[in-house]
């Protein structure tokens, strides 16, 4: 069974998410789903996004994996952490912050 990967990302993380989706989906060739945020919105609220990818990650985490990215990395990690079965850990490197679940 190919294993499925959950992205979501606030305004912050939002065009990295996007490279990501298609290096993983075309490079790696793991099942993708983007959760949002799908448009840039300056306004979005992480908790929005990241709660979303947890959910889905909390329901099978044996068999699915999550990415999600934002500004700090921080409060990404809080957030998908209070899902049942979830761990998240905080990359940091490069520009951006990334936490996989």
């Amino acid at each position: 069974m190919n294993m499925k990967v959950f992205f979501g990302a606030d305004h912050a993380g939002f065009e990295l998410k996007n490279k990501l989706v298609v290096y993983v989906r075309d490079e790696l060739g793991y099942e993708v789903e983007d959760l949002g945020a799908h448009e840039l919105n300056l306004n979005d609220d992480y908790p929005d996004f990241i709660s979303r990818v947890a959910e889905r990650v909390s329901v099978e985490p044996e068999t699915v994996r999550g990415i999600v990215l934002g500004g700090s990395g921080q409060g990404e990690a809080m957030v998908a952490n209070k899902f049942p079965g979830v761990r998240a850990a905080v990359f940091y490197g490069g520009d951006q912050n990334i936490v996989t679940l």
